[in-house]
């Protein structure tokens, strides 16, 4: 049942992929409905302690073997021309934006990812060694998430305002509650 709901999943998704229309929504909710079922019907069927690992394991196996039935095998001696890489950005390039760039990736991207860690920490219910040990983890992950979005993205302000935004929301809602 899993591997069925696993695969039909996986083709709505594909298919909300390919498809740009209207429909595509309605494709993404659809399958991401049928993950939801088949981790709330295998935990009424095998429990709440195996049903759940059963399904994070088994739906993703039968996207990954739907996946593998179309990948095609290319000869590796016949080539396609190469394009020349395109340019993150089509304006022409200023040294302030550069900096900016690079402040928001290391620093600032810091920063609010540090910020995130701290939020968890805090607000997070469970064992404090646990949440401390989350929250340190999460702080590199997030890190290297904020480095690639802000270089990767054109909008320079729109990246300063969510980088900020995140760093004053997390620190403040740390401040309010406190690590008791």
């Amino acid at each position: 049942m899993l591997l069925v709901l696993g695969v039909g999943a996986a083709l709505l998704l594909r298919q909300a992929w390919r498809d740009r229309g209207p429909r595509r929504p309605w494709l993404i909710v659809g399958g991401w409905l049928l993950i939801a079922a088949g981790v709330v019907a295998s935990g009424w069927l095998l429990g709440a302690d195996r049903g759940p690992f059963a399904a994070f394991a088994l739906i993703p196996f039968a996207a990954l073997v739907l996946i593998a039935i179309g990948v095609q095998v290319r000869d590796p001696n016949k080539r396609a021309p190469r394009e020349i890489a395109l340019e993150p950005s089509e304006r022409p390039s200023k040294a302030w934006r550069g900096w900016l760039r690079a402040a928001l990736a290391g620093p600032i991207g810091g920063i609010a990812a540090m910020g995130v860690g701290l939020a968890w920490t805090v607000w997070v219910p469970g064992e404090p060694q646990t949440r401390m040990v989350i929250g340190g983890l999460l702080v590199p992950v997030l890190w290297g998430g904020a480095m690639a979005w802000t270089l990767a993205d054109n909008k320079i302000l729109r990246a300063t305002a969510v980088l900020v935004g995140v760093t004053v929301v997390t620190f403040a809602a740390s401040a309010i509650k406190g690590f008791a």
